[in-house]
């Protein structure tokens, strides 16, 4: 207790409190004193606890400091009992529950401040549900829930940036360099802007290039809706095909099934978990139970040493001497109905370890089974995630495999007729190339002829004119395709417009007469709703009404419980001190001198009387002091005296030696018998 008060003391006289205490002056303070310590502390960690006591009701004081306490998750020692005097100390100052709750706020300050800074944004206000109901009350709610998420996240980035060494020069640094850059920006764009003013149409152009922005950014949200949703519509097909083959299997096996063949794997499957439910799992409930009761109770016992181990196994060796020693006996009866009944327990211990060890196999092989359907549910997500596509299994894998050696069958037959193509392809190539060099042939010799008659280039022009000719009739052919095609095309835009006209029409006659209803709705709306509003205001004002008056009654009613608690221990107080009184004058009065010497006036007597002795006693030795320091005064202040001109002696001399070394041309020290002279 007194390293808990020193504790105190030390951090009160420390910044911020500056209270100046020792351990006397701080244990002789009164309970109002103390609640004021208490309350001083608590405002440091809250700044709303800055109250005065005295102008404050006990109870409310109380209250205030049990709910800054709940808070601030400090437990006091003890149960519900205790907890009831710990309010009741702390409504009268006991020093009891007032120092450790000072020791306690004192250690841990600095946390304590950030709990309470965050308890104001964080503790929920709780709403009834009736008022709930409200749509009003109820978005209220909500937002502010939303807003208590967003003060944890705020704040948790908060601390993530104090503690991740972010230093603000660097901040500022970076925060320079954006100010400059978006002053260059500014001065870019204010150019940009003069260039375009001397343009026509600048303010079209602009409008024009602002929709396109807009549209290249809509495109690529649409790009990206689209990308989003052909990943979904992949995993939707995806799930479909992973639910068919599901389906497929669940049907085959049902398929496969007999009524007879599933009410046995039914029954074995009773049997096993009826077995392990009420045979297996008992046992190894009771027996882990035994195992923690019985660690609990090793934990229980005092650490043991080496001296208790060996008595533990000199023990441990009797017991084992002992059951052999019954089971000898035992044997030597050898009665022979206990020998029959012991042939059938050891049968009957067998077939039962025999069940347990299938039992447990039969589980290991089902968590094997559960383990290996795991794996292989994962390696086919696996290549279902690489190219998209199933596993195969069972019936289907030999399907595909025939479909496989069909399709190579095939394959080999198209591949022998690719081969007769390609050897077809190159006589076919050797053939052109021969008919290439027959009809160079025939130009060289009809270009001769041509020269020889003097009409060369005749074959040449003439081909011309073909090729020419046959270009022309194919544009015409294609100019009157491509009229034909927009005629067309002008029908067909005319017949859909007047279909698109008349399957509008009573829809349109439709949307005229919803509209005249819709409006009709919305005066009725609104007439409602200002019917509503007043007749809700004039419920809110009768509620505030009584919740005021409610308020009223119930401060009156803690006022005059706080009243009359505080008379309460004002009366036992005074009860404690009358008792006191009483003792002390039956101990003065009483002829018994042994409660005399008990009572607090003959103590305290003899306390004085004591200390009066010691301090003529201290008186006596001072005065003596101060004679004998009389008398060697005069001595005392010659010998002062001689030293002090020894001491200008040994200065002056270390003066002329200094002057000696100085000039020495003006004379000579010479020292003879103890003696210096001086030559000049």
């Amino acid at each position: 207790m007194s390293d808990q008060i020193k504790s105190i003391v030390d951090n009160l006289n420390k910044e911020p409190f500056k209270k100046n205490y020792n351990l006397i002056t701080f244990d002789s303070l009164e309970p109002m004193q103390l609640l004021q310590v208490l309350n001083d502390v608590l405002a440091e960690i809250d700044p709303k606890q800055v109250v005065d006591i005295r102008e404050e009701m006990p109870e409310h004081t109380a209250k205030r400091m049990l709910s800054l306490l709940g808070i601030l998750k400090y437990k006091p020692p003890g149960n519900a009992t205790d907890m009831s005097t710990f309010r009741q100390g702390l409504v009268i100052g006991s020093k009891p529950v007032i120092y450790p709750v000072l020791h306690w706020l004192l250690q841990r300050m600095n946390e304590l401040k950030k709990r309470a800074y965050l308890a104001r944004f964080l503790i929920k206000l709780e709403v009834p549900s009736e008022f709930l109901q409200d749509e009003i009350v109820a978005d209220t709610n909500k937002q502010y829930e939303e807003l208590m998420e967003a003060f944890k996240t705020l704040h948790k980035e908060c601390e993530q940036l104090k503690t991740s060494g972010f230093s603000t020069a660097e901040i500022r640094r970076d925060i320079s360099a954006m100010e400059e850059e978006k002053d260059q920006l500014i001065k870019r764009v204010e150019r940009l802007k003069k260039r375009v003013e001397t343009v026509q149409n600048h303010q079209r152009m602009l409008k024009i290039a602002r929709q396109l922005r807009v549209e290249k950014e809509r495109e690529e949200f649409l790009a990206q809706q689209k990308l989003e949703q052909k990943n979904q519509l992949f995993h939707a097909v995806q799930r479909l095909q992973r639910v068919q083959n599901q389906l497929k299997s669940m049907r085959h096996a049902a398929a496969d099934a007999k009524p007879e063949s599933l009410m046995k794997r039914l029954e074995e499957e009773i049997k096993f978990n009826s077995y392990m439910v009420t045979e297996k799992f008992p046992k190894e409930l009771e027996n882990k139970k035994k195992e923690l009761h019985f660690l609990q109770k090793v934990v229980s016992e005092p650490a043991m040493g080496q001296s208790d181990l060996l008595e533990l196994e000199s023990k441990i060796n009797e017991i084992n001497t002992e059951i052999n020693q019954l089971i000898e006996k035992k044997m030597m009866r050898n009665e022979p109905i206990e020998g029959k009944l012991s042939l059938y327990r050891q049968q009957a211990s067998i077939i039962s370890r025999k069940k347990e060890g299938k039992a447990e196999e039969l589980q290991e092989a089902k968590e094997k089974l559960a383990n290996l359907e795991r794996e292989v549910s994962i390696k086919t997500n696996q290549t279902r995630g690489l190219d998209g596509t199933e596993v195969l299994k069972g019936d289907e894998f030999k399907r595909y495999v025939n479909k496989l050696r069909s399709k190579s069958t095939v394959f080999k037959k198209k591949h022998q007729i690719i081969a007769e193509f390609k050897a077809e392809f190159g006589l076919l190539q050797r053939t052109e190339e021969l008919l290439k060099q027959r009809h160079e042939n025939i130009q060289h010799q009809l270009q001769a002829i041509e020269e020889k008659k003097g009409i060369s280039g005749y074959s040449y022009t003439q081909e011309e004119l073909e090729r020419v000719s046959a270009l022309k009739s194919e544009v015409d052919e294609m100019k009157g395709r491509t009229l034909d095609d927009m005629s067309e095309m002008v029908k067909k835009l005319n017949s859909l417009v007047s279909e698109k006209k008349s399957a509008l029409a009573p829809v349109i006659k439709e949307l005229r007469q919803l509209r005249q209803k819709c409006q009709e709705l919305t005066q009725e709306c609104e007439e409602k709703k200002s019917q509503y509003d007043s007749c809700a205001a004039g419920l809110e004002s009768n509620r505030s009404k009584l919740e005021q008056e409610v308020r009223g009654l119930r401060e009156e009613c803690l006022q005059e419980e706080s009243k009359y608690h505080y008379t309460n221990c004002m009366i036992k107080n005074l009860e404690v001190q009358l008792r006191r009184a009483t003792d002390e004058m039956k101990a003065y009065v009483s002829s018994d001198q042994q409660e005399k010497r008990k009572a607090i006036r003959q103590v305290t007597l003899e306390q004085y009387t004591k200390n009066i002795a010691e301090q003529e006693n201290l008186g006596k030795k001072l005065r003596e002091k101060q004679k004998a320091v009389r008398e060697s005064h005069g001595p005392n202040m010659k010998q002062a005296k001689m030293w002090r001109d020894f001491e200008q002696l040994m200065e002056c001399k270390k003066q002329c030696f200094l002057k000696q070394q100085s000039q020495s041309s003006i004379g000579q020290v010479i020292q003879e018998g103890g003696e210096d002279r001086l030559i000049l």
